[in-house]
């Protein structure tokens, strides 16, 4: 791979393993999963992080609970985030562990030079400790939350502890000139709005060690504090790339990865924005490193309606994800999720019955039926070949145009992360077809052997149209359009990344042979109950 070609660094938050695997993970990491095979497909250096976050006294407790050790526990779930990677198809190129060797020494030779700098000092810490979030919450803020996590509702509790510092508060006018030089080094706005309310508070420093528990990375010559596991968790993003390693230290990450930093997008829930937005870029301003682009950080799931709780029975989990991938394919189920999902500042609704309207509008109906159509059409009239497209045109379709606006409209958006424009830009072009079917009615000029030229226009510019707009369906839908892709004869290779080459006007060649095959999004009708 060429060193010319433009990076684009794509993350999740790594996972954290005391949970297992549901809804919300499944869509931040198909966000990224689509963004990554678009900018593949686009010709872009792309690397796809992904991973698992180990350590911690809540890993401590629950392993302890269960009579194993901590990296047993941890071990078994990891695998399980593993597993469920490959079930849904993700295209991650590293799955990250903090307790991998490469991991724990690098934030190990961080935490020195953090020391060394002054950056980290230690103090001591009375005050109120969020052990959901693993979080120090400053007494103004715990009064405002009347001293309940903000996250979970849980009481927050009273601490006191011997602690190293992390200086925080000597980067709050540099952390203000990021926020003024950088709009969009938070998104969405509501999202930089809190963070910027969190600036306005004023920024204390923050404890970064522990001595209640043991299961974490120690800080370097006191075995008895171990690491707050933000500051362990958070340095994945740069230990994945070897930032930490010495240039001969190949064996534990490839030397050339460094180049993919800063990361362009860091993708996580709303919930952990502070870590994110405030904390990681001063950790990364104290190591002198880069700041990543963006840090988007979504808003959530509810279902039905309601917040999720497994005591409602409400709860996105693996076996009802599952559900839906048999009903409806893997490929609905992620059109769902990146077209519907809380990629804004709201929450949003998993409802069953938006689902299917969902599927049956802009699957079955639009996307499958217009290729059928368009495909069985050319089989009846032109027996299965692609017709030549000649220069017969109809008013207000200039196909070559429309085309190209589509195919740059949706690329600017997927640069921005706004998936659900992008893939509406995309669909948009199967809509068109179909209202040119209805303009020009190909199965009435069938009739006339005059219009025979007319149709054969009409038919390619159809069927030319529905090949586009795969290409730029393809990272949301990869499984259905690549079977797309055999109706229309079409043998193509994304990781060539030539998606601008394949969107160009004319790519389907008079005589391509064109098969008709199964529906691509069966309409879906629910089986109502006796």
């Amino acid at each position: 791979m060429s060193a010319s070609r433009r990076t684009f660094y794509i993350t999740t938050p790594i996972y954290y393993v005391n949970d297992r695997p549901h809804i919300g993970h499944s869509y931040t990491t198909t966000v990224c999963d689509v963004a990554a095979r678009f900018h593949r497909f686009l010709g872009l250096d792309v690397f796809f992080l992904t991973g698992t976050d180990e350590h911690g006294v809540k890993v401590e407790k629950s392993a302890a609970e269960r009579g194993v050790s901590p990296q047993a526990l941890a071990d078994q779930n990891a695998a399980e985030f593993q597993r469920v990677l490959q079930m849904l198809d993700f295209t991650n190129d590293d799955f990250i562990r903090t307790t991998q060797p490469r991991h724990t020494l690098q934030v190990e030779r961080f935490v020195q030079r953090l020391i060394a700098s002054g950056d980290i000092y230690l103090g001591q810490y009375e005050g109120w400790y969020d052990e959901g979030q693993e979080e120090f919450v400053p007494d103004t803020r715990a009064k405002d939350q009347d001293y309940k996590s903000a996250v979970s509702g849980k009481p927050l509790v009273r601490m006191r502890e011997d602690n190293y510092f992390f200086r925080l508060s000597a980067y709050q006018q540099r952390l203000e000139q990021l926020y003024d030089q950088q709009p969009e080094f938070v998104r969405p706005e509501a999202r930089r709005n809190e963070m910027l309310g969190r600036l306005r508070d004023g920024l204390q420093d923050v404890p970064v060690t522990r001595t209640s528990f043991t299961w974490g990375i120690p800080i370097p010559g006191q075995d008895r504090h171990v690491l707050w596991v933000w500051l362990d968790a958070l340095s994945n993003y740069v230990t994945a790339l070897g930032l930490g390693l010495e240039p001969h230290e190949t064996d534990l990450v490839p030397r050339d990865r460094a180049r993919f930093w800063p990361a362009d997008y860091h993708v996580i829930g709303k919930e952990i924005l502070f870590f994110h937005a405030i904390f990681w870029p001063a950790m990364l301003m104290a190591l002198d490193l880069p700041l990543p682009r963006c840090v988007y950080a979504h808003s959530f799931w509810i279902s039905e309606g309601r917040k999720m709780s497994k005591s409602l029975g409400n709860f996105i989990d693996l076996p009802t994800i599952q559900g839906y991938i048999d009903s409806f394919s893997l490929d609905a189920f992620r059109w769902f999720l990146i077209t519907q999902g809380p990629l804004g500042s709201t929450d949003t609704d998993f409802a069953r019955a938006k689902f299917i309207e969902v599927y049956n509008s802009d699957l079955a109906n639009t996307l499958g039926n217009s290729l059928s159509r368009v495909v069985n059409m050319i089989g009846k009239y032109f027996d299965g070949r692609a017709p030549e497209p000649g220069s017969h045109t109809i008013e207000g379709f200039d196909w070559p145009s429309i085309t190209r606006t589509a195919v740059d409209h949706t690329i600017a958006a997927m640069a921005r992360l706004e998936l659900s424009e992008a893939m509406d830009a995309a669909l948009g072009l199967v809509r068109q077809v179909d209202a040119f079917i209805d303009a020009t009615r190909p199965f009435t000029m069938a009739k006339d052997e005059s219009q025979r030229e007319q149709l054969a226009a009409v038919l390619y510019q159809c069927a030319e149209t529905l090949r586009i707009a795969s290409m730029l369906l393809w990272c949301a839908l990869p499984n259905k359009i690549e079977q797309a892709w055999r109706m229309l004869g079409q043998s193509v290779e994304p990781a060539a990344g030539n998606l601008r080459d394949l969107c160009t006007w004319g790519g389907l060649k008079p005589g391509t042979m064109l098969t008709r095959g199964d529906a691509l999004f069966p309409r879906y009708a629910e089986q109502k109950s006796e």
